[in-house]
């Protein structure tokens, strides 16, 4: 799949070279089930590295077809997952050799913490590493304003555009994000985060570590802070709306289980 995939995808660059397109590319090579690539040598090797290898070899081949249809200072490019770290590969998920906290679905930073990385010649400068927070609804702000369209004004749109902090502008992207899985939810800010039960945690030495706040004990910044994400929550109201059972691995209710009748 992953060649046949990366196959289209060619063919899309090079059908629509000659004017502007959005090319959505979910790459298949790092999930479930891990499958050998082409490029593994043996039974019984590493294949998670295995297809690790193969996604950067085929990312750059995707570079290498911007260059040479001259596009590539052009293209925007932007790579991220779309969730942590599954369960039998968490022990891994390392940063400078120190493990994240939790994994795919958990409600830890190893479940939503991903990695992200936007390349945009000319503008955004290389090595630069952002601060603040932010989530993947914010992709529709910043995908429309690149495209010089608006957006719907019909409905509330959750994400904010990325465009200014892509340009250098100093001032930080949003001061919250909101993650939920399933009955289990959070707002989280730079430094802390609050969750359905009201349990505040600091994240200071967020993703190696996340340490519990109880209320007895707060002080002032941490009593601020559970205020203050308290007033985001209700105001969003997730528990208002249409609850999912999702086993916590990411699968949902309404979702048939692997062997289950239809």
């Amino acid at each position: 799949m992953p060649d046949l995939l990366h196959e289209h995808v060619t063919k899309f660059i090079r059908r629509h070279r000659h004017s502007p397109f959005f090319l959505y590319y979910s790459m298949s090579s790092v999930h479930g089930e891990l499958l050998p690539t082409p490029d593994s040598t043996a039974e019984g090797s590493d294949l998670m590295a295995d297809n690790v290898a193969y996604m950067d070899k085929l990312f750059g081949r995707l570079v290498d077809e911007l260059r040479q249809q001259q596009l590539l200072q052009q293209t925007v490019i932007v790579f991220m997952g779309d969730n942590g770290t599954g369960k039998g590969q968490a022990e891994r998920a390392t940063i400078g050799g120190r493990r994240l906290t939790g994994q795919k679905g958990s409600m830890q930073e190893g479940g939503a913490l991903v990695p992200l990385i936007v390349s945009w010649p000319g503008v955004i400068a290389g090595g630069h590493v952002a601060g603040g927070v932010l989530d993947s609804s914010d992709f529709v702000p910043t995908f429309t304003e690149l495209a010089g369209v608006k957006l719907p004004v019909d409905r509330l749109i959750d994400g904010r555009s990325l465009l200014p902090q892509w340009r250098g502008a100093a001032d930080q992207h949003r001061s919250w994000a909101f993650v939920q899985l399933a009955r289990s939810w959070y707002v989280r800010e730079q430094q802390w985060k609050l969750n359905e039960a009201g349990e505040l945690y600091d994240m200071s030495q967020a993703p190696f570590a996340e340490t519990l706040v109880v209320q007895s004990a707060d002080t002032e910044a941490a009593r601020s802070a559970r205020q203050r994400l308290a007033a985001v929550l209700s105001q969003s109201n997730p528990g208002g709306g249409i609850l999912d059972d999702g086993d916590g691995s990411g699968r949902h209710s309404g979702r048939k289980k692997k062997g289950e009748a239809d």
